[in-house]
């Protein structure tokens, strides 16, 4: 494979194509139909200002196409079908100010669609897309714009009927379908998940070693920005939580003016998104570089109920056996800590737990950072959840913490410690394989970590 990072390499369509050909046969395997999904819409800031467009995720996967205002056709009608794309025309004036636009023809060719047309014209075209067809796959009650779309050309096509055109009866939700496909990631898409880890641990690394007692939030949330953007990354996954000392019991705390205190610990969540997948790591690191023996004896708790996870996590076990193993870890500590007091089972069929960890080891991670998939397959009749077990290929985080609040009954060396640890996992055929571990994890590594100076 070529050096040259990922996002700057020829643009590659296969991978789409291949996609657009797995759902094609899903769809056939359905019956057929037609199926209609379009891109995000872009979005206002303040004033005459836009955020920084990003496609839909499942519209990007489908066709890697990321202009706006773009819509994706395929018609599956008994041994025929079409991929059909609705784009933008040529701009030349708009070019000048917005950078180049690809227009109808030479999207057709460069993302190899059978046709591709002007944005304009599919409101015109869809009535007769639809007309003889028994199905309709779309982003039902999700999507207005397309929903008044599909409305207006129901109506039409079913205002023919009386010509002896059939229009659809059933419509289905289009989301069920690429849900489940995007779940298990192809070759292509481990590769980009591969990078975006390795991005993410170095920023990670950077923010750590910059940390210094005096400094805001804000000041490591620029360091580890700094260092995605110096990689590669086109932006972070989501909106980075650095948060010190109390701050840390605060589950979604954004970064910031808030002190790093010397004595206290830092817990980071960032990730780099690159190529539109996610990196999703958390760490948490003595400010002044030394963790305390209450720190410390915290920390390996949680580092503990990790492992455990990680070790759960592999090909035939349920979604849920990580959480299991990290809890019962988890649970474990916080007796021997004596956070709590009872039997390890009797605290966990009580929840008293959840006063320290409220919330789940894991979740499917992607072209989102909660990526998209079913947990379950539904309830047992004592409504139990049914959890879907894992497959090779299946990419989650596992992230468990501990987040210790002042209290009477808390030993009071351990008040206002807030841990978690976060890594990002690929399951395969041995188990699974961790991609993000180009960051420190324990004690004493941080802790060695954090004498060396900040590399460019």
């Amino acid at each position: 494979m070529s050096t040259m990072p990922l996002h700057l390499q020829p643009f590659n369509p296969a991978p789409f194509a291949a996609r657009r050909a797995r759902l094609t046969a899903t769809v056939r395997a359905a019956g057929g139909g037609l199926l209609v999904l379009g891109t995000a819409p872009e979005l206002l800031r303040n004033g005459d200002a836009h955020f920084d467009f990003r496609p839909s995720s499942s519209f990007y996967y489908l066709t890697g196409f990321t202009e706006p205002e773009a819509v994706l056709v395929l018609l599956i009608d008994g041994d025929s079908e079409r991929s059909i794309l609705f784009c933008r025309e040529k701009n030349v004036e708009r070019e000048i100010w917005d950078g180049h636009r690809y227009g109808p023809e030479e999207a057709r060719t460069h993302f190899v669609f059978d046709e591709a047309h002007p944005i304009d014209d599919l409101a015109k075209q869809l009535p007769t897309l639809l007309s003889g067809q028994t199905r309709v796959f779309a982003p039902l009650l999700a999507d207005t714009t397309m929903d008044q779309w599909l409305k207006a050309a129901l109506h039409t096509t079913r205002s023919m009927s009386r010509s002896g055109v059939q229009a659809p009866l059933q419509l289905h939700d289009v989301h069920a379908l690429i849900d489940e496909m995007r779940l298990v990631k192809d070759t292509s898409e481990v590769e980009w998940l591969r990078e975006a880890g390795r991005i993410s641990a170095r920023g990670h690394v950077r923010a750590m070693q910059a940390c210094r007692s005096g400094m805001r939030e804000t000041d490591l949330e620029a360091e580890i920005l700094y260092r995605f953007a110096k990689d590669g990354a086109q932006h972070a996954s989501y909106s980075s939580i650095v948060a010190g000392g109390a701050n840390a019991c605060v589950l979604h705390y954004r970064a910031g003016t808030g002190l790093l205190n010397d004595g206290d610990l830092c817990l980071i969540d960032a990730g780099a998104e690159y190529g539109f997948y996610a990196g999703d790591i958390t760490r948490t690191f003595p400010v002044n570089g030394r963790f305390s023996p209450a720190q410390a004896a915290a920390y390996e708790v949680v580092l503990a109920a990790q492992e455990a996870a990680i070790a759960a996590t592999r090909v035939g076990a349920t979604f849920n056996a990580p959480h299991e193993a990290a809890l019962r870890v988890l649970v474990q500590g916080m007796l021997d800590l004596k956070l709590l007091t009872g039997s390890l089972d009797g605290v966990i069929e009580s929840g008293a737990y959840r006063e320290f960890y409220m919330h789940r080891t894991s979740h499917w991670l992607g072209l989102d950072v909660h990526d998209v998939g079913a947990y379950s397959s539904g309830q047992t009749s004592a409504g139990s959840p049914i959890w879907r077990e894992l497959s090779a290929g299946m990419a989650l985080t596992i992230e468990p913490g501990l987040y210790i609040r002042p209290a009477a009954h808390v030993p009071e060396a351990f008040w206002n410690i807030g841990i978690r640890i976060e890594d990002d996992a690929l399951v395969n055929d041995s188990g699974c394989e961790l991609l993000t571990r180009d960051v420190p994890v324990s004690v004493a590594d941080i802790e060695y970590l954090m004498k060396h100076e900040v590399a460019e």
